[in-house]
């Protein structure tokens, strides 16, 4: 009996070696990662689905690279928690497929926290405020958005734009068309070229691009929905939570969040 336990706990410490040395693999270290987190073991990478075309959470600059506020912030949380943090653009539309089938870790770029979501994955606690409000060419007739009322707009798919509109079927009966693209550049180029009238989005979103191109769009002021972002994780991965949570206090704490936050917004928007 005793020479069966040898052979066995041989057997698992070479399948641990094994996955250790197969961290070059995306999906597989993704699994492995969530797993150790989970088993309370600090992860050796976090792999983070997102969303690449998200200005300025995470998007690609002009040379390719990836970019953005929550790319700064997951730098600084990696010094903090020692842990390296990798971002895995993914299709948005199916990022809790990804999640849950362990190709990514988290859901980490500009993800709204909302109670829908809650239902099925565990969050970070929130670090920003998230609005989601409607953007018109500078030149629009509409006011409000009662002004709406009849219209096109767009919205990007799987957002929280199409959560909002979801919980208001009223709202969303009243617009005469409400189309739905896998990134927010199509939307914001529908409305440039007149094919929508109006795009609902994050402001987070709507600022970036209205300081791109200054003197086109606007927003109007009315709020559809208001909710926060924060990291999206796995239901039973407690461990990884507490770690990224241990990482956001530390660079809230440190005011390196502040500091980050000025560079993308010109002001300190992180929550405290």
């Amino acid at each position: 009996m005793k020479l069966k336990k040898i052979v066995i706990a041989g057997i698992l410490a070479l399948g641990a070696a094994g996955l250790l040395a197969g961290c070059g693999g995306g999906d597989n270290k993704a699994a492995s990662t969530a797993k150790s987190a989970a088993a309370g073991a600090k992860p050796t990478k976090i792999v983070a689905g997102m969303d690449d075309t998200f200005a300025p959470m995470g998007f690609r600059d002009d040379s390719g690279k990836i970019v953005g506020f929550d790319i700064d912030m997951a730098e600084a949380i990696s010094k903090e928690i020692g842990v390296p943090i990798e971002f895995k653009p993914i299709d948005w539309a199916s990022k809790e497929t990804e999640l849950n089938s362990g190709r990514i870790d988290c859901i980490w770029n500009g993800f709204t926290m909302t109670p829908e979501r809650q239902k099925k994955l565990a969050f970070t606690k929130p670090y920003m405020d998230n609005i989601q409000e409607f953007v018109v060419l500078k030149d629009s007739p509409a006011q409000s958005m009662a002004d709406l009322k009849g219209k096109k707009i767009t919205i990007q798919e799987a957002s929280t734009a199409e959560t909002a509109l979801n919980r208001d079927p009223q709202l969303k009966a009243s617009f005469a068309e409400v189309k739905a693209y896998p990134d927010l550049t199509a939307c914001f180029m529908d409305l440039e070229s007149g094919r929508c009238d109006a795009v609902l989005a994050d402001t987070v979103l709507n600022e970036y691009y209205m300081t791109k191109k200054p003197d086109q769009f606007r927003e109007l002021p009315d709020q559809v929905s208001k909710d926060t972002f924060a990291i999206g994780i796995k239901k039973d991965n407690q461990a990884l939570v507490d770690l990224l949570n241990q990482g956001i206090d530390k660079v809230i704490a440190n005011g390196e969040a502040a500091k980050i936050s000025e560079k993308w917004f010109g002001k300190d928007v992180v929550l405290k």
